[in-house]
């Protein structure tokens, strides 16, 4: 290949062997593999992040197969595009050799329904074996219909490890590689490479084309590399996958009272460029959902959290979050108001709009005094311990159901003592 061509491009691998990660799809006697060695090739996808492999693969398994291979971009193509393609399956079908295509489509979620829809029934009746890439959940990014004719396939970031043998393959390669001795780059160079690529070969080979160009040209140390490097970007995806992953690891990090890996959530997400205010929004919402009044006061102090980060910004505000996510993971935990408050909505769907009893209602009014509203009440301040003992206040049908269920945990223990002892009263009294 031409040396004009990017490295990444250059190093592509040429046979499985040559592929490094993937192991629990590629290893001896993982799915694939196994689809590979007898042959077959059924329609799927391929879900994982940027430079994991997904097009490398793709290419492979056509050449492991002898498939015709069509290439297309979901961004670039459209339905003229897609007729062509198909037109050349069916074409590859009719010759002499009677070969299966393959059609790759790259970043297949950009296809609307139609565009979606359009590829069934050729693929349900073999014109074509697709394969799709996407680093989007598929789940949610592909019409039901053709998700069901397809195998999905996740592809895991590569290691660290898995990155330092792919940049010293492609310092070493004579032919398609950089051809530099061993020791062209420091060690500790590539490591570097490896931890900024984040998972992501193409942006690893990236960064040492450069820098070894840099290296040979102008000559490079260890400050100006850094310098060059910069500071890697973690996977991060504002509104997709990632994005809600983590903030969902962060939520049941709190709710497992672990303040390690709710800093490192919280850090986690800053550091990939979350909006420090939704942070803030979300630990007020712990605070309200899974601690609630086993601790008031985590409530209080993830809004001043909040309030703080506003005012401050990044990067004084993230200590704020930091602090308040750290309190709530450390607080006593107690979903019990949540709980009820989903339950008594779930109640009041099912019995509507029952009415409000005779004794709690007001009488401004005489008609209304005389109709029996206001009757029978009895004001809880003149009563003995502050309590009218025995007095009901919700609709008749619902008298017997109980929404709040306090836990012996934290100051909700002292709530639940307190309620059981109105409970006593209220016994007393009846």
């Amino acid at each position: 290949m031409s040396q004009y061509h990017p490295l990444a491009e250059r190093m592509r691998p040429q046979n499985l062997d040559q592929v490094f990660g993937q192991q629990h799809l590629l290893a001896e006697g993982a799915p694939l593999r196994v689809l590979l060695t007898q042959g077959q090739c059924p329609s799927l996808i391929f879900w994982g992040s940027a430079g994991v492999g997904k097009t490398t693969l793709a290419r492979l398994i056509a050449k492991y197969v002898n498939a015709h291979f069509i290439a297309l971009s979901a961004v670039l193509a459209g339905v003229k595009e897609l007729r062509e393609a198909i037109a050349q399956a069916q074409q590859q079908a009719r010759g002499l050799l009677a070969k299966r295509t393959i059609l790759f489509i790259d970043e297949i979620h950009r296809f609307n329904k139609s565009q979606q829809d359009a590829l069934l029934p050729y693929v349900e009746d073999g014109t074509i074996t697709l394969i799709g890439a996407t680093t989007e959940n598929p789940s949610f990014e592909l019409n039901a219909a053709l998700l069901s004719r397809l195998r999905v396939f996740v592809l895991k970031p590569l290691s660290e490890a898995e990155l330092l043998q792919i940049l010293q393959r492609a310092l070493s390669d004579t032919s398609d590689g950089l051809a530099a001795s061993a020791d062209a780059l420091p060690q500790h160079w590539l490591l570097r490479m490896a931890q900024l690529a984040d998972g992501d070969a193409r942006k690893a080979l990236v960064l040492l084309e450069t820098a070894y160009e840099l290296s040979r040209s102008q000559g490079i140390d260890d400050k100006v590399l850094s310098q060059f490097l910069g500071k890697g970007l973690r996977r991060f995806d504002k509104g997709g996958d990632q994005f809600y992953e983590q903030i969902s690891a962060l939520h049941k990090s709190v709710r497992s009272s672990n303040p390690d890996a709710a800093l490192y959530w919280l850090a986690r997400m800053l550091d990939g460029g979350a909006d420090g205010s939704y942070l803030g929004r979300r630990l007020v919402r712990m605070a309200i959902e899974d601690i609630g009044l086993a601790d008031p006061r985590a409530q209080q102090i993830a809004l001043e959290a909040w309030q703080s980060y506003e005012r401050l910004g990044s990067p004084e505000g993230d200590l704020a979050l930091a602090n308040a996510a750290v309190y709530l993971a450390c607080c006593a935990k107690s979903n019990a108001v949540y709980s009820a408050w989903k339950q008594v909505k779930q109640v009041i769907e099912k019995t509507g709009s029952l009415e409000v009893p005779l004794h709690l209602r007001n009488a401004p009014t005489k008609l209304m005094a005389d109709l029996g509203y206001g009757q029978g009440y009895r004001y809880d301040h003149d009563e003995v311990d502050g309590h009218a003992k025995g007095q009901t206040c919700l609709p008749e049908p619902l008298q017997s159901m109980r929404f709040y269920q306090p836990t012996d945990r934290g100051l909700e223990a002292k709530i639940a003592a307190r309620l059981q002892w109105l409970s006593g009263l209220s016994s007393e009294k009846s």
